[in-house]
């Protein structure tokens, strides 16, 4: 997680910028149904774990424009940056002594089937497909309001894909700082002085609507 704070704050300082470093995941949509579900095939299938990983461990990720590589960690603090090393090694000694134990105690077959075979194949589908659903299909850069998005989903929906009120995507940019549990009451305050206005609050339908779309041609109009 520290790792992932590091990277995340670029994101937010470069949303949509050649330095975004969450661009190639989020960026280009609408790119047809066919392209997403492709997309969403080779990560349940575990195809894109690797990617994921190294992702969240900082390494560098290549921009799709320049070919310049972007190394998260050297663009931080000291502190975070021990912090995140720190981190590294804890997640990789609890992934080295979980299977130990876990076939010791007769527990290995569960600790394939329960942990390890949805965090490489399922949880990958849900990562992308939140991020899409996140900055995905959004037609002005400008603004946080309008280059992230507010998810609105129903209850099932929001305890698969949102939990911990993430959908709550806008405010989160607005305001990083704001924990969790209080996004639902700064979205209301937002709410109800206007600010959020134009902005880009959907229904998770509208937003699938969108990401599943046909591509757009030049002139902003679906491709035949």
């Amino acid at each position: 997680m520290c790792t992932y704070r590091v990277i995340h704050r670029l994101h937010h300082n470069h949303l949509y910028t050649e330095q975004d470093p969450d661009i190639a995941l989020h960026g280009g949509y609408p790119r047809g149904t066919g392209y997403l579900v492709l997309k969403l095939l080779k990560d349940v299938t575990g195809q894109t774990a690797w990617k994921t990983y190294s992702y969240f461990f900082g390494s560098p990720a290549i921009n799709a424009t320049t070919s310049v590589a972007q190394r998260p960690l050297d663009d931080t603090s000291d502190a975070l940056r021990a912090a995140a090393r720190r981190d590294r090694w804890g997640v990789l000694a609890f992934h080295v002594t979980a299977p130990i134990v876990a076939f010791a105690t007769g527990h290995g077959v569960q600790y394939l089937v329960l942990w390890v075979l949805p965090l490489i194949t399922l949880l990958q589908a849900i990562l992308r497909l939140r991020a899409i659903c996140e900055h995905g299909a959004v037609t002005d850069f400008g603004s946080p309001l309008t280059a992230a998005r507010t998810n609105l989903p129903g209850p099932p929906m929001r305890f698969l894909f949102f939990p911990h009120h993430v959908n709550y995507h806008i405010e989160h940019h607005l305001y990083p700082a704001v924990p969790h549990y209080r996004l639902p009451a700064l979205h209301r305050a937002l709410a109800a002085r206007g600010i959020l206005r134009g902005a880009e609050v959907r229904s998770l339908r509208e937003t699938f609507a969108r990401i599943f779309a046909s591509p757009l041609r030049t002139d902003g109009q679906p491709a035949p």
